[in-house]
């Protein structure tokens, strides 16, 4: 009976394999793509709670936590060329239940934050169209995009790398149209959480921006979830992954300190359109720089929000090869050999998300702010599991192969490690509520994974996960 079922099996795993046909650049472009977004939008919400100078020291510490991360990270991303990214090093490394938490908190990171690029994309093309209902931008894009993914991995990432490129560039003509008004005076005042000088409550503003900071550079880790697809994954991800970060820390970092400092930043805390509403304090409402800015602003939105849609459904796509999820959503597509059931079940709940203002909308936090903070919840377990899943796998399995293998350990990991905790232990506190849904989805998936366990006695081998 055993080999019946295993005949069958090898029969199946055809339907289940993806193309590898990426390179270093397009690598590297959904790297940096996944990410960009979080230069346009999102970040400044920490401005409300933290002041500009408070956030600037937020922005370093999660800056220091992602550039140790990333590099402790390729370890096992090399090492476990997998699809599943996260779950897959979990799995290898704590078995089914560690699989289980790396793999919901992943796929909560990557379903929540494509809504919020999306809102973000609706607020942008209101901007330039005000009869335009931004949460129906919104899903038309999510429709236009889930296509796109659909068609073709090769296609998607080439799209990928192209508007990448396009939204780097327009990050410096931002930077340079609003440098003429450049005034350092503008940044720092009430920079210290609304005051001009430092004090005891400044820390409070600094913590809870925590989830602000983080969406400077949230998602990265998504290129891992690429791996299955890569030519060599091996040489090209390490490049991808530290070439990629560098890349987004000056741009952060630049995007941040000349929008603080065309103009009054308080004006800017708490909108999904930071940089057009920037450039509106040096070149006015109706200059042709602004129009630009909202176009090709909104090439960013569109590499991060393509970027994630290709990120959530290879998650969902090997968490149903293994057992994990229906597997119905690991099928491939006969002739595009894309996840596209994945796909367009993600898309469903992102569009859901969208238009569930009365569900999400709650202490005191806008619908996007809520939607980033549920994502960046998901992400920071996932970067705890994932440190976690390096240790021991350097313990329990000293003569792995790995390419590349993380510098400074166990220094750089263990700060990630340390960092993120703290991270988590901060989140909780000043987004309780939040942090209680998000625990209500882990135990719900639980509850599903103990009542599924034939499902992932009955998923295909996986010849990289039983190595």
């Amino acid at each position: 009976m055993k080999s019946e079922s295993k005949s069958q099996h090898v029969g199946k795993v055809t339907h289940h394999e993806l193309k590898q046909t990426l390179g270093t650049w397009q690598l590297w472009g959904i790297a940096v793509g996944l990410v960009i977004s979080g230069e346009y939008f999102g970040w400044s919400y920490g401005w409300a709670s933290a002041g500009t100078l408070g956030f600037v020291i937020t922005a370093i510490f999660i800056a220091a936590m992602y550039t140790t991360f990333i590099f402790s990270f390729t370890e096992l991303t090399t090492s476990i060329p997998h699809a599943g990214g996260p779950f897959a090093y979990a799995r290898h490394a704590f078995g089914p239940t560690g699989g289980y938490l790396a793999g919901a908190a992943t796929l909560v990171e990557f379903v929540f934050a494509p809504p919020a690029i999306a809102l973000a994309i609706g607020a942008y093309l209101h901007v330039q169209f005000p009869g335009l209902e931004p949460k129906h931008a919104a899903m038309g894009a999510y429709l236009v995009f889930m296509a796109l993914n659909i068609v073709g991995v090769q296609i998607a990432a080439a799209f990928e790398l192209c508007v990448t490129l396009l939204a780097i560039f327009e990050l410096f003509v931002f930077m340079g149209v609003v440098s003429p008004g450049f005034q350092w005076s503008n940044f720092t005042k009430g920079g210290w959480s609304g005051a001009d000088t430092f004090s005891m409550g400044s820390f409070h503003g600094m913590f809870a921006a925590i989830p602000f900071a983080i969406w400077f550079f949230l998602a990265i880790e998504g290129v891992a979830m690429a791996a299955e697809e890569a030519k060599n994954p091996k040489r090209s991800i390490p490049i991808a992954y530290v070439t990629g970060i560098l890349t987004l820390v000056v741009l952060a970092i630049g995007v941040m300190v000349f929008a603080g400092a065309a103009g009054d930043w308080t004006k800017l805390s708490n909108i999904n359109d930071p940089l057009p509403q920037a450039m509106k304090f040096i070149v006015g409402e109706h200059s042709g720089w602004m129009h630009m800015l909202v176009w090709l602003g909104l090439f960013g939105l569109v590499a991060s929000f393509h970027g994630i849609i290709l990120g959530y459904s290879r998650q969902i796509f090997a968490l149903a090869r293994a057992g994990y999820l229906p597997e119905w959503l690991s099928k491939v597509h006969p002739r595009f050999k894309t996840p596209h059931r994945a796909i367009i079940a993600g898309g469903v709940v992102g569009i859901a998300a969208i238009y569930s203002d009365e569900l999400i909308q709650f202490g005191g936090q806008t619908l996007t702010a809520n939607i980033v903070t549920m994502s960046v919840f998901g992400a920071i377990v996932m970067y705890i599991i994932s440190m976690l899943s390096l240790f021991k796998l350097r313990r329990a399995e000293p003569n792995m192969e790995r390419p590349f293998r993380a510098p400074l350990f166990p220094v750089f990991p263990a700060f990630a490690l340390v960092a993120a905790v703290i991270c988590l232990a901060t989140m909780v506190y000043f987004n309780f509520l939040v942090a209680i849904v998000f625990a209500i989805f882990l135990a719900l998936g639980y509850v599903y994974f103990l009542m599924t366990r034939h499902q992932r006695e009955a998923a295909p081998a996986d010849a990289l996960l039983e190595e």
